[in-house]
């Protein structure tokens, strides 16, 4: 562990992080125009910055996360501003399960965009803030139509952000000045976002639908897929027919079980195009299975072959019953019409509205309105 408050040579400039009693420490601005940071790297830091941080009654944050090589997200970053200072604190240096002491509190944590930074944070710390404000889902009852961070920071504070390079590798170290300057840029005008946004829903009375539909954000169950419904996202999925849909089915689960208990993507495991194949082909020896197009030597081993095996063999004896087919699939079409005409309705309402349509109904809402409709 770094004792705290040591200065750091940060990518051949000086990061001074925080002291234990919480006192604002020199960041380090790439240039005039980029927002000064302190580097987080030690926990006694990362303790004193959130004393700090308890003193105020919000703060805004973000997290940088990799996902592409393993199933689960990878925190690689996390940034917080407060009172007018922004830190980055590095999980890769420590854990940062401290945050939960800050989450816990009354302290109105504000994102933008918080589902996926949600699951993120769930899984580090064990842990979501337990008041938040999500400037994009508060946006939407503006009548903007899910905004991203850089145009609704452009459009509301006529402040031009970096858009970043999509393509960062955050786990990296040390990072580039510019990665530094875009992931503190993404939090530091959350704050006088939220209040610029709260000040235009006050007066239309929309405050507390905010409030109630980011809590429904915050409760949303997260995690692990559910193996069974996996062949829902398999791309061409739709050329399957009649059985080999089952079997694409428990191929898919058999796949997310495995690439869960292996912390690897899926495709790590298999291709979707073996799985589609595999499914239409039906091997009942290792020798056909290999000889399938995108069977790969990860598949084609032993153990895993017949494994495979198994599963196409199982799914070969299923019930047609025992298939679970996407709701939007499954829709009879008598009520497609209706769809349509709903939809554009909703549309409709919406624009009039000045909401955000998504938010009042997605297309899967409306389906499972109008089944239910069906069924009653």
């Amino acid at each position: 562990m770094v004792a705290a408050g040591i200065t750091h040579r940060y990518r051949g400039a000086d990061v001074v992080v925080s002291d234990v009693k919480g006192k604002r420490k020199s960041g380090r601005a790439v240039d005039a125009d980029s927002p000064s940071f302190d580097w987080i790297a030690d926990i006694e830091s990362l303790e004193a910055f959130i004393d700090f941080a308890l003193e105020h009654a919000a703060y805004a944050i973000d997290t940088e996360f990799l996902r592409e090589r393993t199933y689960y997200p990878n925190l690689a970053l996390v940034q917080i501003s407060v009172a007018g200072r922004t830190v980055l604190i590095d999980p890769l240096a420590m854990p940062v399960t401290a945050l939960k002491r800050l989450f816990e509190s009354n302290s109105v944590a504000v994102f933008h965009a918080a589902d996926q930074d949600l699951e993120v944070l769930e899984l580090a710390c064990n842990s979501v803030p337990s008041t938040m404000f999500d400037t994009q889902l508060a946006a939407g009852f503006l009548g903007f139509s899910t905004p991203s961070l850089v145009s609704l920071v452009e459009r509301v504070l006529g402040v031009r952000l970096s858009k970043g390079d999509r393509l960062t590798d955050w786990t990296i170290r040390p990072l580039t000045d510019a990665q530094c300057a875009y992931a503190a840029s993404d939090v530091t005008h959350l704050l006088e976002l939220r209040q610029l946004l709260l000040a235009e829903l006050a007066p239309i009375g929309r405050v507390q639908w905010v409030v109630d539909e980011t809590e429904l954000m915050r409760l949303r169950p997260r995690g692990q897929q559910d193996p069974q419904r996996a062949w829902w996202r398999l791309k061409d999925g739709r050329v399957l027919r009649g059985n080999d849909r089952l079997i694409a089915q428990e191929l898919c689960a058999w796949r997310e079980r495995r690439a869960q208990s292996e912390d690897r993507p899926v495709r790590y495991v298999m291709a979707d195009l073996a799985v589609v194949a595999i499914s239409q082909a039906k091997p009942a020896t290792v020798t056909a299975l290999t000889a399938i197009r995108g069977v790969d030597g990860r598949a084609a081993r032993a153990s895993v072959a017949h494994e495979i095996l198994a599963v196409v063999e199982r799914a070969k004896q299923m019930d047609p019953s025992e298939l679970l087919v996407p709701e939007v699939e499954d829709f009879d079409r008598r009520l497609r019409p209706a769809l349509t005409l709903v939809s554009a309705w909703i549309g409709q309402l919406a624009q009039d509205a000045r909401i955000d349509q998504s938010i009042l109904a997605t297309r899967g809402d409306l389906v499972q309105f109008l089944r239910h409709d069906e069924g009653a």
